[in-house]
């Protein structure tokens, strides 16, 4: 039953992904499009604007022209996120993270794809009101993600949640066995 459920988490987490990075797909391909590079509609006058940026780099368009140490980082982060993702199957309690797991995968892979077909990221929501750095749907992915993720970790899971992960690799037989220490316990009393 337990696998069902893995398989049953692994599918929608799958689905889920492809839903994500067709829509970050779908937004750049409309901006590819309208757009030329640099043009820019307002939607909201001196606020809020939809700018068509090509960005060669990472944020902020660091490491500017390094495609392919991009595409190799990404790849390795990808693997890790794919790694914890199954690891936090193990308990029902990580639930949260491997939604996060799945926002940050779809939108490292969102511009994966812009670098591989393009040699550059599509970006296309300018905030002018405070100066911020053009970015995409995929950067809403990710940025997003690892600040839930962060809040997650400092506030609601603690290091007992993580050790569980750590023992033998089997979280359901040390959770029962604290199940039942706790019941012997109180019989005990």
């Amino acid at each position: 039953m337990k696998n069902t459920k893995k398989i049953v988490n692994g599918v929608m987490a799958f689905i889920s992904m492809i839903l994500l990075i067709f829509l970050d797909q779908a937004v750049k391909i409309y901006i590819d499009s309208n757009f030329k590079v640099g043009e820019t509609t307002p939607v909201i006058k001196n606020v809020f604007h939809i700018t068509y940026v090509v960005n060669e780099g990472a944020a902020w368009s660091s490491f500017s022209g390094k495609t392919v140490m991009l595409l190799s980082v990404t790849a390795v982060i990808l693997v890790a996120v794919i790694m914890a993702y199954v690891v936090f199957l193990k308990k029902d309690i990580f639930k949260p993270l491997r939604v996060l797991m799945v926002f940050l995968a779809s939108g490292a892979i969102g511009n994966m794809i812009d670098r591989f077909t393009k040699g550059y990221v599509v970006d296309m929501f300018d905030f002018k009101l405070i100066h911020f750095p053009v970015f995409n749907v995929a950067d809403i992915y990710v940025t997003c993600s690892v600040i839930i993720g962060m809040i997650l970790i400092l506030f609601k899971y603690n290091d007992d949640d993580f050790a569980a992960l750590r023992k033998n690799g089997d979280v359901d037989k040390d959770d029962n066995a604290e199940k039942k220490s706790k019941v012997n316990d109180n019989t005990d009393k």
